[in-house]
């Protein structure tokens, strides 16, 4: 154990001060980092059509988003993935509720199909932007923007199901509700592949 005399030399302090200013230096680090790819994340989304969204939804994969259009793309295809499967998920529960009435049963079947090739058509693109590099990426690329494209058209059909459907009113608040805010994630995430898709050319 250092004595008192030893913890006041010279040498004593320069270590203590060296650890201090690595520590601050690391923190400051880290804190530039967390800035920089927050800020890029608020950047990007402000040129989709729905930015608070896009922000919100994203705000916690910042820091391995960092800087890279590549993978805000792919971070925003694979959020909007995830959530369309549990609505799918959600609206199968909910069509053998007691008390459903055939046509909004019918409704929401359909619905269920809608969400299916969208699910399908996303995790295409999640795919296919991974493998997309090269001599090949322009190719690639357009069959992401493709496939987002269908998958958006999907779930709006989903949503137009609904419309002037007789339905129970809680039902149909909450699953539109849903649907409209998946289709909203999906056109942030074709906004996003088509920004990349532009830088990369």
């Amino acid at each position: 154990m250092a004595s008192i005399s030893s913890r006041n030399s010279p040498a004593y302090l320069l270590i203590l001060l060296s650890i201090c200013l690595h520590i601050n230096l690391t923190s400051a680090a880290r804190d530039l980092t967390e800035t920089t790819s927050t800020e890029f994340l608020r950047t990007s989304c402000s040129t989709t059509t729905y930015p608070k969204l896009c922000y919100s939804s994203l705000l916690i994969h910042a820091d391995k988003i960092q800087t890279s259009p590549k993978l805000l793309a792919n971070a925003a295809l694979n959020v909007t993935l995830a959530l369309a499967a549990s609505t799918s998920t959600m609206m199968q529960k909910l069509s053998h509720s007691h008390g459903i009435k055939p046509r909004e049963i019918s409704a929401m079947e359909d619905c269920v199909e809608e969400l299916a090739d969208s699910v399908d058509q996303i995790s295409r693109s999640i795919d296919q932007l991974g493998k997309a590099k090269g001599s090949e990426f322009e190719v690639m690329i357009r069959d992401v923007q493709t496939w987002v494209s269908a998958a958006l058209t999907d779930e709006s059909t989903c949503s137009e199901g609904f419309e002037g459907n007789p339905m129970n009113g809680k039902l149909k608040t909450l699953v539109r509700e849903q649907i409209v805010n998946i289709a909203h994630m999906t056109s942030n995430a074709l906004s996003l592949v088509n920004k990349y898709a532009s830088l990369h050319g």
